[in-house]
């Protein structure tokens, strides 16, 4: 069977592709295009896509027979591929949930602990010369130890952010989920996300992509949160309405924002960028060695057992 890899892995998950598979690596860091998916269904058995290469209905449509029989994806988020619509076609889905938790809590704490310190912003004042020395009222940001922290989706990811905040500073944490969670250390459900975004200090974003959370945080949800509050944003670009965002910070309705996804993403609007009160990361949520080796290792573990016609370990 062939396999085809869409973008660069790390050395060891590459040399373990060409050892055990017939295999094809993309050299192209760059989405997919329409005419390369296509490809991809109609040329290879099993297809690792990733981030952005988006498996709609139309390219399902477009290859009514495909050859393709499992979509390996790199990534727990899967919703850049209709997953129905690669059922409907005879294409399996697989993704790497667990690898993917701890580094991307931790980049939630990055976020977090920037936008509150205006760490961004100051790196960039000493990076320019125009820093003028330390004095007792510069750059005041704001405490984050003993705080509040409201989670919007307490799975795996948000009950590891959640741990480092109750644990790490001693922060009181509320959540919204579909439905009670016990995580293992104090949490508080909210009835809706307005009336938690209202009590908060720190508003995380953890959820899943799709059309049931697209612009989930919008201009009511902005609207009712604090003046001192910050917005933190790991999960997926189009759960926050952008522009909704952007017109927040710019009326300092909210005193700041964290993002690593984008709504439009890679593209990130100027009026964005020209924000002093938001941090930008550039996607980083799992971007350390180990942890994308672990997760191209566990598209591959999917692979084995596809190709050995066992049960595949992580079916969406």
């Amino acid at each position: 069977m062939k396999l085809w890899i869409t973008r660069p892995m790390t050395a060891a998950v590459e040399a373990r592709a060409r050892e055990e598979f017939d295999v094809d690596i993309r050299p192209d860091t760059g989405v997919l295009s329409r005419a390369e998916m296509q490809r991809a269904l109609r040329d290879y058995d099993v297809v690792m896509p990733t981030l952005g290469d988006r498996f709609d209905a139309e390219i399902f449509a477009a290859v009514p027979a495909p050859r393709c029989r499992l979509l390996a994806n790199f990534g727990v988020g899967y919703n850049h591929i209709d997953v129905e619509a690669a059922r409907a076609a005879g294409v399996a889905v697989t993704n790497t949930p667990g690898a993917v938790t701890d580094a991307t809590a931790d980049i939630a704490m990055t976020l977090l602990l920037m936008s509150a310190r205006r760490a961004g912003e100051g790196e960039r004042l000493v990076r320019d010369g125009s820093w003028e020395g330390w004095h007792p009222t510069q750059m005041l940001g704001q405490h984050v130890t003993g705080k509040t922290v409201g989670i919007v989706g307490l799975g795996r990811i948000g009950a590891a952010i959640g741990q480092r905040c109750h644990f790490g500073f001693g922060m009181n944490v509320l959540y919204t989920a579909r439905s009670d969670k016990d995580p293992g250390f104090p949490v508080t459900r909210c009835a809706n996300l307005s009336e938690m975004a209202a009590q908060v200090d720190f508003l995380v974003v953890a959820v899943p992509g799709g059309a049931d959370t697209r612009h989930m945080v919008d201009e009511a949800v902005l609207a009712a949160m604090q003046p001192h509050a910050h917005l933190i944003n790991i999960a997926r670009g189009e759960i926050v309405k952008e522009a909704a965002l952007i017109a927040a910070l710019r009326e300092k309705r909210i005193a700041g924002a964290g993002l690593d996804v984008y709504e439009f993403e890679p593209e990130v609007p100027e009026a964005l960028r020209a924000l002093d009160t938001v941090t930008l990361l550039p996607h980083l949520g799992t971007a350390t060695e180990e942890v994308r080796s672990n997760m191209g290792h566990m598209v591959l573990d999917n692979v084995a057992a596809f190709i050995a016609g066992r049960e595949l370990p992580n079916p969406v």
